[in-house]
């Protein structure tokens, strides 16, 4: 079965300084039928102004991967780690048992414009963790790159859930294929540009969530990039 959900359709806030939307429920956005995808929980499309960000702030609990598009995100913690995300790179924080981080732009500027993504974990009360790796442009390109995986195989980060997250580039006339095991779904996220999936056309922002499917076919793409979450 196959269910679009078109960007519009998102939640929304605009704050001034942080533009976002929302695929599920978030803060005061609530829709009962929109909480979340499987251990899916958070997939925001955020916004920052130049010289804004996120305050310090608390996390238990949950996988968080960052997914820059343009822009830099500047990322510090509680874990004592002080980095900033670029396009192509991939940031995971655990949670666990309680973690402080901010998140900000420092560019005079440009906006930066990335994805929150949150996914709930399959076991709580660990030590939280942090991990951060890159993914070139070449890495993408025509294929269904793993970024994240619950056992760090093919140099993906490392996430606490049986969830797989891949990131592609696709254009003109590349065409990928991801097959589903039985008893798992699959949710497509177009972060931009548009492309045909399973002969659905999506644009940026646009979902494709895929449950009792056996294959899960891409292709079509102008200036496509998308992240493919396997799920159970």
């Amino acid at each position: 079965m196959l269910e679009i959900r078109k960007a519009a359709e998102r939640g929304h806030a605009n704050h001034g300084w942080l533009d976002s939307w929302h695929s599920f429920s978030f803060a005061d956005y609530h829709d009962p039928r929109h909480m979340g995808f499987g251990p899916l929980r958070v997939i925001n499309e955020d916004r920052i102004q130049p010289g804004m960000g996120f305050g310090t702030h608390g996390h238990r609990d949950m996988e968080i991967i960052s997914y820059v598009l343009e822009g830099a995100l500047a990322h510090k913690d509680s874990m004592g780690n002080g980095s900033t995300i670029e396009p192509g790179d991939v940031q995971r924080m655990s949670a666990g048992r309680g973690v402080m981080h901010s998140e900000f732009n420092h560019a005079a500027a440009d906006e930066t414009h990335f994805l929150q993504i949150w996914i709930e974990p399959n076991v709580r009360g660990i030590d939280p963790g942090y991990e951060q790796k890159r993914f070139d442009t070449e890495d993408k390109r025509g294929r269904l790159r793993l970024v994240a995986s619950p056992d760090g195989r093919e140099g993906s980060v490392k996430i606490h859930q049986d969830a797989f997250v891949y990131a592609a580039l696709l254009d003109g006339a590349e065409r990928l294929a991801h097959r589903l095991e039985p008893n798992r779904r699959a949710y497509l996220h177009v972060a931009r540009g548009r492309l045909r999936a399973s002969g659905q056309a999506l644009s940026a922002g646009d979902a494709l969530k895929a449950t009792e499917l056996e294959e899960i076919v891409l292709e079509e793409g102008a200036q496509a990039e998308v992240l493919l979450f396997d799920l159970p």
